[in-house]
């Protein structure tokens, strides 16, 4: 096989935070475009639905994992291995909010311990079990994607949790760059703007604003991101797209505050 172009067997991917969203998105285009998907996320039930409108022709396995866990991500991995046998991406999408609104000073520490525990921690532990498996497999290599947010930029008010663990993503994002390169493990980030989502619902009836107005804010589809996934996925490894950002065109990003 060549090193630069991808086959049936290396088109496999675990997507966390399968079961809606993003992460549902992504696995769709996946699945679309010919990969095998392992589906991640807490709850079996929309995992089952996002297996379920991939169609009965999709190669897929859903695997309920608190990606918070460790025992939980290291038997993902175990799945993936026994089904799969490779693994050529993973895209690390499971994420939370926390409550929304909560002013810094009234943020509770629990509410604080489960953001950085699924957003930060439950990435560093997906990455290094991808890792391990994409460093021991044959081909060696793979890629990793990791899903940031405008939020690794630019904060909202009320969300310092959520942009704390996003701003770190980055670090981990970078270091998975350059610890992966001996081993033909690309690492890249993508940076997501106001996609319709559960999570966005919120924007569609006035979300608040730098200046302390609430303010509609437009959105974009989850379909236009996916693909954007889907094209960094399908680079040889010889090339990778360390950053991008998309965004909903008009939202009030490119120079908030």
């Amino acid at each position: 096989m060549s090193n630069n172009l991808l086959n049936s067997a290396t088109r496999t991917a675990v997507v966390t935070g399968a079961g809606s969203g993003i992460g549902r998105a992504v696995a769709l285009a996946l699945t679309g475009a010919g990969w095998s998907v392992a589906l991640a996320g807490r709850r079996p039930e929309p995992l089952a639905g996002t297996a379920a409108l991939a169609g009965e022709h999709a190669r897929v396995i859903t695997v309920p994992t608190d990606v918070s866990r460790p025992d939980e991500v290291d038997a993902l991995f175990s799945s993936v291995r026994e089904s799969f046998g490779h693994l050529g991406l993973l895209f690390n999408n499971a994420g939370t909010f926390g409550p929304a609104g909560v002013p810094v000073e009234d943020l509770g520490y629990e509410d604080w311990r489960t953001v950085v525990d699924v957003n930060l921690t439950g990435a560093f532990l997906c990455a290094q079990a991808a890792y391990r498996l994409m460093k021991e497999q044959d081909p060696q290599g793979g890629r990793i994607i990791n899903n940031g947010s405008v939020s690794a930029h630019t904060p909202r008010p009320h969300s310092v949790a959520y942009t704390a663990t996003k701003h770190a993503l980055t670090g981990l994002t970078k270091s998975l760059s350059l610890d992966g390169r001996p081993y033909r493990i690309a690492c890249g980030q993508i940076d997501i703007g106001n996609a319709a989502t559960e999570m966005t619902d919120r924007m569609r009836t006035g979300i608040l604003q730098a200046n302390g107005e609430l303010a509609v804010e437009p959105v974009m589809a989850a379909a236009d991101v996916a693909r954007t996934v889907v094209h960094m996925a399908e680079l040889p490894l010889e090339a990778n797209v360390q950053f991008a950002t998309v965004l909903a065109t008009a939202m009030p990003y490119v120079g908030r505050g």
